[in-house]
């Protein structure tokens, strides 16, 4: 560990609070109905816009109606960018005339794009159209972002009602959470990446000559287009000079912008955050980073507000922030530690001036191994599944910690409100495990936790394991899932587990040894994809609406507090136990092995 990498850990950490603070005070106005400070300018746009839509804001629903409102909207949601991807060959806005997309995969993006989760199985600058990117894949970023936001208020609704049979409006909290937050923060945060030197247009591809030509070998390919092989069978070989490379142009910014700030992840270009047209500069770097935190962490000081205590919202962030710095500690050791193999060989890998030691491997030299180790935790804790670095590339360590972060169901900082709902539902875990201890009624923020909430909360809990383990299972038992693994052994093993443990919880980064753009893989990862995101949303509403319906009790002396350090050591206990019980037998088939496999001759 470098101090370079505590430095930037502590300033990143810094950074983040100062600006979340006076987030969390727009959120909680947006939640609760209010006047958005500096905002009021809007209230006209928001009002023309629920009488367009026919939507009475006045009227509030229980949760069986918000559920079938969020679920019929996204439902929507997918058709649609399906259908404009299976389209777009004869629509506009495709300079560079690129193809309709097939089924399968089509498929699966819809589903990605709309379950939050943007996992992307396509080369985003060889497939898809500029009115594609615009259009289906970056109104999804913000309108999946928006649902999580509204399901996060939603619960919060639930906890500080009395006796209410609503959880407030889903197309209200869609609009609002759009209108107020999602844009406003999108706009100005493209503005500060163009200043970095994000491209923004819509020119078509530039061809530009090579300063020193490139020599190359390829196979050589027959009249059918397949590769010619000789009489051993195997492929001939052809020497090819490169005199021009092609520059992928298009609007980047405004999509690099939702696509950070809405916990999307979804890159424009193949490479994501570490092409250099979306991540320039060392700066650009650092402010994404944030951008991927800023409404999660903000969340956690309006759930405070709306709660009307301020400290129940710091002792959840304070949660999530021990875990992300241990995690993160862990990830920047693991990437700055020396290669075992090397080290008996006597090759120096140390930091000097000359080197930036430790494992560079599919890394950004204009960002190091610091920086790197940082967008992996955060990027892997906080759902969002963009990348400046190839994680397939990481130490068998260090790939383990972002793996883990998703597996414990996103809950560190976590997405844009799947962050805050799914850390309390572990609350809700945790205050009944203590009720058990002391022989109490389990309560939480005034709010009874009875049978009908535990139900709930474990399959909300449940669900992700299982969509991650079963679909692992199959893909190494049939051989169209163990087709794309390129590395065989443990790290292939563990390509698979990191595929169903980044779709299933909704994050949407890879081991880009796998190649799943596959008829099997896309219509797999598409289902883990769905369902762990909607099943999990429709206990926790279900959630919401019976805690809305109890009468909020006031504190008495047997009431366990919900605000200390010992809750906060508690609620981390219980994240971490549940994780490492639910996947320490498949992390030791993948990133343990093939850690031991290092210290062997």
């Amino acid at each position: 560990m470098t101090m370079q990498s505590l430095a930037l850990l502590g300033a990143f950490l810094a950074v983040l609070l100062v600006l979340a603070w006076p987030l969390g005070i727009v959120l909680a106005r947006v939640g609760d109905g209010g006047a958005v400070p500096g905002l009021t300018w809007m209230g006209r746009a928001e009002r023309l816009l629920y009488k367009a839509a026919g939507v009475s804001p006045e009227a509030d629903m229980g949760w069986k109606s918000y559920t079938v409102a969020l679920l019929v909207f996204n439902g929507v949601g997918a058709l649609f960018v399906f259908a404009l991807q299976r389209l777009q060959g004869w629509l506009p806005l495709n300079p560079q005339a690129l193809a309709n997309i097939s089924p399968d995969s089509s498929f699966n993006t819809a589903v990605s794009f709309v379950a939050n989760t943007n996992w992307q199985g396509y080369s985003g600058e060889q497939t898809m159209s500029y009115l594609t990117q615009m259009l289906a894949l970056n109104g999804q970023n913000f309108f999946s972002a928006a649902t999580g936001m509204a399901v996060a208020f939603a619960l919060v609704r639930g906890f500080s009602a009395r006796s209410a049979k609503t959880i407030g409006n889903f197309w209200v909290d869609l609009t609002r959470s759009t209108l107020y937050v999602l844009l406003p923060l999108s706009l100005l945060f493209s503005v500060v990446l163009m200043g970095q030197g994000v491209i923004q247009n819509f020119s078509a591809y530039q061809e530009v000559q090579l300063i020193d030509p490139v020599t190359y070998s390829m196979p050589k390919a027959g009249a059918d287009g397949q590769p010619l092989k000789d009489a051993q069978g195997q492929a001939v070989m052809q020497s090819v000079v490169a005199r021009s490379q092609t520059i992928a142009m298009g609007p980047v910014a405004s999509q690099e912008a939702i696509k950070l700030i809405g916990t999307n992840g979804g890159g424009f270009f193949n490479a994501n955050s570490s092409h250099p047209y979306e991540n320039p500069t060392p700066l650009s770097n650092f402010v994404e980073m944030i951008a991927i935190f800023l409404i999660p962490a903000g969340l956690c000081f309006a759930f405070g507000r709306l709660v009307g205590d301020q400290r129940q919202g710091v002792a959840v962030l304070a949660a999530m922030s021990l875990i992300f710095v241990a995690a993160t500690l862990l990830v920047m050791g693991a990437e700055q530690a020396a290669h075992p193999h090397l080290a008996a060989l006597g090759v120096d890998q140390g930091s000097n001036a000359l080197q930036a030691g430790g494992n560079m491997e599919g890394k950004e030299t204009r960002f190091g191994i610091s920086a790197s180790a940082l967008f992996a935790a955060v990027t892997t804790a906080a759902s969002c599944g963009a990348v400046n670095a190839m994680h397939d590339s990481f130490t068998p360590l260090g790939g383990a910690v972002p793996m883990l972060l998703m597996q414990l169901g996103e809950v560190v900082f976590g997405g844009v409100g799947s962050g805050l709902y799914g850390m309390l539902v572990f609350a809700i875990l945790v205050v009944f495990i203590a009720g058990l201890m002391i022989g109490r009624t389990p309560e939480y923020l005034g709010k009874k936790i009875q049978s009908h909430e535990m139900k709930m909360a474990s399959i909300a809990i449940l669900v992700t394991p299982l969509l991650v383990l079963g679909g692992t299972a199959i893909a190494v038992m049939l051989d169209a899932g163990k087709a794309g693994i390129a590395n065989p052994g443990a790290h292939g093993f563990s390509e698979i587990l990191y595929a169903f443990s980044s779709a299933a919880n909704n994050n949407g980064s890879a081991f880009a040894g796998l190649s799943a753009n596959t008829p099997f893989y896309n219509t797999m990862l598409a289902i883990a994809m769905w369902f762990g995101r909607f099943a999990v949303i429709v206990p926790i509403l279900a959630i919401a609406g019976a805690l809305a319906a109890k009468p909020r009790l006031e504190a008495n002396p047997g009431t366990m507090p919900t605000h200390g350090p010992i809750f906060v050591g508690l609620l981390v206990g219980v994240v971490l136990l549940v994780g490492v019980l639910n996947y320490v037998p498949a992390l030791a088939l993948g990133p343990v092995v093939e850690h031991l496999q290092l210290y062997t001759k």
